[in-house]
């Protein structure tokens, strides 16, 4: 078989040589070529030619995801798929049948649908240290609603690593570390004041940077108000409305007596250097007694605040 161009299109021959299987995707709005020739009876060489063309898609949607492939990840992170926006939404169902997730040891997880276009697949509990997953976006030339079809496919082979779970406790000002499930350090915190509470919950680290330029602007607060400009060291983002744990070298006397940030979890240099060489993406952090409204589920990873029997509900 070749294409409009002439070039042949890979493909083999069946054992018993009653037909021929491509071997490569073949492309949208392509014309091909098919010729066959065998020989009859009396040795005379038929030869037969077909021509089709494959079907143009009205849209095309291209799949983004996090984690991405080879990466190693916390227990609570989840597995995240964001459908273009320059197309439209897909089907949800035929969207979940083309997102294969496969994991050693098996594990008990379902998909949750944020908006149209994000949809999550988490495990029931948290993921254990070690499990393999094995991502396959399977959507090019899969029709995943009226007249669109996936741009192209993805794959991702991620492994959970070492349990990473830190508890900072609003109460107490301390933030205790376990690795693996054993209290590895405890660190003196200051969490947000009482009118800039941090956000109650599970969340889940998501980035983190040696420095960070912490502008209360993005989200609404001027300087005139009380807002900052501050460039801080060991910066590790959980949540997207701005909380961080990061050095905080200003706040140390506060630190494990009073809460005094904007939100953020402050500790001192040193500490705030051995947590992010600690700690990566997917690894939680639990936040208790802050006196702050609980974390959203739309807000960074805040997939852990949805209760499983309703995360299940929003799947269907």
């Amino acid at each position: 078989m070749t294409n409009s161009s002439g070039e042949k299109v890979d493909g083999s021959v069946a054992p018993d040589g009653t037909s021929w299987a491509v071997g490569e995707p073949l492309g949208y709005g392509k014309t091909y070529t098919l010729e066959v020739s065998a020989r009859g009876p009396n040795d005379r060489l038929i030869t037969e030619r077909s021509k089709f063309t494959t079907l143009t898609p009205e849209h095309t949607t291209y799949v983004s995801m996090n984690p991405l492939d080879g990466q190693t990840v916390g227990v609570g992170q989840p597995l995240a798929f964001y459908f273009s926006d320059d197309a439209p939404p897909p089907d949800r169902k035929r969207a979940e049948k083309a997102i294969n997730i496969s994991t050693d040891p098996h594990v008990e997880g379902a998909f949750h649908w944020f908006d149209d276009r994000e949809v999550h697949w988490r495990p029931k509990e948290y993921w254990e240290p070690g499990t393999k997953v094995t991502i396959n976006v399977d959507v090019y030339g899969k029709k995943l609603g009226d007249g669109l079809y996936g741009e192209s496919d993805r794959t991702a082979t991620v492994t959970i690593g070492d349990s990473v779970v830190l508890r900072a406790d609003g109460a107490s000002h301390q933030m205790s570390v376990e690795v693996n499930g054993e209290v590895v350090r405890t660190i003196p915190i200051s969490m947000g004041r009482s009118s800039f509470p941090s956000h109650r919950g599970v969340h889940v680290v998501m980035r983190k940077s040696p420095t960070y330029l912490m502008d209360s602007t993005t989200y609404g607060l001027s300087l005139d108000e009380g807002g900052y400009k501050t460039e801080v060291q060991w910066a590790v983002r959980i949540s997207n409305g701005g909380e961080f744990l990061h050095a905080a070298p200003w706040s140390v006397a506060d630190q494990g007596e009073r809460n005094v940030s904007h939100g953020c979890i402050n500790m001192s240099t040193s500490d705030a250097k051995w947590v992010y060489d600690l700690v990566k993406k997917g690894d939680i952090v639990k936040i208790t007694n802050s006196g702050g409204p609980p974390l959203q589920s739309w807000d960074g990873f805040g997939d852990w605040q949805i209760p499983w029997s309703e995360w299940v509900q929003g799947n269907d």
